[in-house]
């Protein structure tokens, strides 16, 4: 027998949570067609020895609807093992949308996504108006992964009622049917399903609210009643967490599920400080799937944290007058302003003017920290901006001056806005460790100048499968949880598994060697536009189809990305 691609002698975690075994895997057409000891030749063999070979990981939750249209590759996360990712989170995205309302549509993605305007504007050909359209335009790009799709709210809505749907105004029972039909229309053409958010931060880059915000349940109900006509397909929710907790409009989207028959998932976040408000959510979710629901709450399993720093998007003197009169000087000429004594006390008596609510917390000195090398994302209390500027005896907005001007102003800084309860990851490791809760909120293509948790792939197999004491994952589990987890919860059944028939998305992995490197800004947006990424080591191949896309770290020119239209059913078993 002849084959593609063979990996030979690897130690197996199939994705299934079953014991690692060593063996090989053979693959033929982008499909697995050989596990165990295999015979034969290959086009390209690939020894595993002593290495982990596991199906590639599927992403729930990013935001490349747009780098997916400019770019070829959709990193961070494809250089971390991600072989699918889903978009269109949070209702947010670049369709439907007509002409005339192109202008909206930027604003909300610069403001709840930090991407800036021009790199919209200059990366986007605007080619469609429809859902379906936008879909076709993805699948005539080339791409290194696979890549699914929500309809996202926000669009569809300002596409449905214009002015009136931007300023959240209620919709009009020939809205609602409108906006049926076209959720109906978005599954047809391959969407996995309905994307919203009711996120306070969530705002425009003018500061609006987001059009989503305050929509009514009957209008979720009768888009919902649209998927379940396009033939199903998952709700992807946001509740409004800092101003109301998770009730009552985390309940109303569970009723609406369980009154039409469809899935949830949502944002699931652990507070660092004050009344855990997390168990409730997990209580309505245990209720709900009590009574025959399929709810999963979606979990980072790291901080969900901004980096800032003088390079990047927010730092702590971002909004103040004195800082923002020389924001705009080259970094070494703005480095040696705030070196002079006279500017460093104006900026540091200075209060901060009016911007975009996320901003503020580049001031929550006790949950900020340096990110080093090396970098700690379960850090000690003891290294935050807080506790160091107690150390020195100075005010913690002098100990973030000092610590921004390390390394000549290249120096990030941390700032852990949830999932350190009790100064600790360990609420976050026992809610992993639930069936009802799955990694995400990696949100990949999105915060380009704030956030880089699109690696938390990397992070989980390494900090919660090797190097973390307690709460500790098994390697058979962690794989699982990156990979046959979400794409049953994604509807995609056709991956996430190394058994024959599947699709042949592989991971070839050092796991002793696996470590995250810093995050690094690139200037490869349209327009030359910043964003933050982040490598790692210990990633020896990554397949996608059959194709290896990237060895050791260093990409390779194979293209083998594809859309995802709909949901997709288990291989038959021969």
């Amino acid at each position: 027998m002849s084959y593609d691609l063979l990996l030979r002698n690897g130690t197996i975690v199939d994705g299934s949570g079953g014991e690692p075994y060593v063996g090989d895997v053979a693959v033929k057409d982008g499909v697995i067609v050989a596990v165990g000891s295999v015979g034969g030749d290959a086009a390209r063999e690939i020894d595993a020895t002593g290495l982990l070979v596991t199906p590639g990981f599927v992403d729930l939750h990013t935001h490349y609807d747009g780098q997916a249209i400019w770019s070829e590759r959709l990193t961070p996360s494809s250089a971390h093992g991600v072989t699918t990712v889903v978009m269109g989170n949070c209702g947010v995205g670049f369709a439907p949308c007509r002409q005339e309302d192109h202008d909206v549509l930027v604003d909300v993605m610069a403001g709840v996504e930090d991407i800036p305007g021009v790199v919209m504007t200059d990366g986007l050909p605007w080619t469609w108006e429809t859902f379906p359209e936008f879909m076709d335009a993805l699948e005539a790009g080339r791409r290194d992964i696979d890549v699914a799709a929500y309809l996202p709210h926000s669009p569809l809505r300002v596409f449905v009622m214009g002015r009136r749907g931007a300023d959240r105004e209620p919709a009009t029972p020939d809205d609602l049917a409108q906006m049926r039909h076209l959720a109906q229309e978005a599954l047809e053409a391959g969407a996995l399903g309905f994307a919203s958010s009711r996120l306070t931060i969530h705002k425009t880059e003018s500061g609006a609210a987001i059009p989503s915000y305050d929509a009514a349940r009957e209008e979720i109900e009768e888009i919902a009643r649209g998927v379940v006509d396009g033939g199903g397909g998952l709700l992807q929710f946001v509740p409004d967490i800092p101003a109301g907790g998770y009730q009552p409009v985390l309940q109303t989207v569970f009723d609406v599920a369980e009154d039409v028959g469809l899935p949830v998932t949502f944002t699931l976040i652990v507070g660092n400080t004050g009344d855990p408000f997390w168990p409730d959510a997990i209580t309505m979710v245990e209720k709900a799937n009590a009574a025959g629901g399929d709810i999963t709450a979606q979990l980072l399993p790291r901080p969900i944290g901004l980096i800032i720093g003088l390079q990047l998007s927010a730092n702590p003197f971002v909004l103040y007058p004195s800082y923002r009169e020389i924001a705009d000087l080259p970094l070494a000429e703005r480095v040696a302003e705030m070196r002079k004594p006279d500017v460093r006390a104006r900026i540091l008596a200075d209060k901060p003017g009016t911007g975009h609510p996320i901003l503020y917390v580049a001031q929550a000195w006790d949950w900020i920290f340096p990110l080093g090398d090396n970098p700690d994302y379960e850090p000690s209390p003891s290294d935050s901006i807080g506790a160091r500027a107690r150390a020195r005896g100075v005010n913690p907005l002098e100990e973030a001056y000092d610590r921004l001007l390390d390394d000549d102003g290249h120096a990030m800084l941390l700032v852990a806005m949830s999932n350190l309860e009790n100064n600790s990851l360990d609420t976050v490791g026992k809610l992993l460790h639930r069936d009802d809760v799955v990694l995400g909120l990696g949100d990949g293509g999105a915060h380009y100048g704030m956030i880089c948790d699109a690696s938390y792939s990397t992070y989980f197999l390494a900090h919660w499968a090797r190097d973390r004491d307690s709460g500790r994952f098994t390697i058979a589990e962690a794989v699982r949880e990156l990979t046959s987890v979400p794409a049953r919860v994604a509807g995609l059944a056709d991956r996430g598994r190394i058994a024959v028939g599947y699709k042949a998305d592989l991971n070839v992995i050092d796991h002793a060697a696996l470590r995250l490197h810093k995050p690094i800004i690139t200037h490869d947006l349209p327009a030359g536009g910043r964003r933050l990424d982040q490598k790692a080591d210990g990633y020896v191949a990554t397949v996608v189809s059959g194709e290896v896309i990237a060895e050791h770290g260093v990409p390779t020119a194979a293209r083998p990305g594809k859309l995802i239209r709909g949901r997709q059913a288990a291989p038959v078993p021969v």
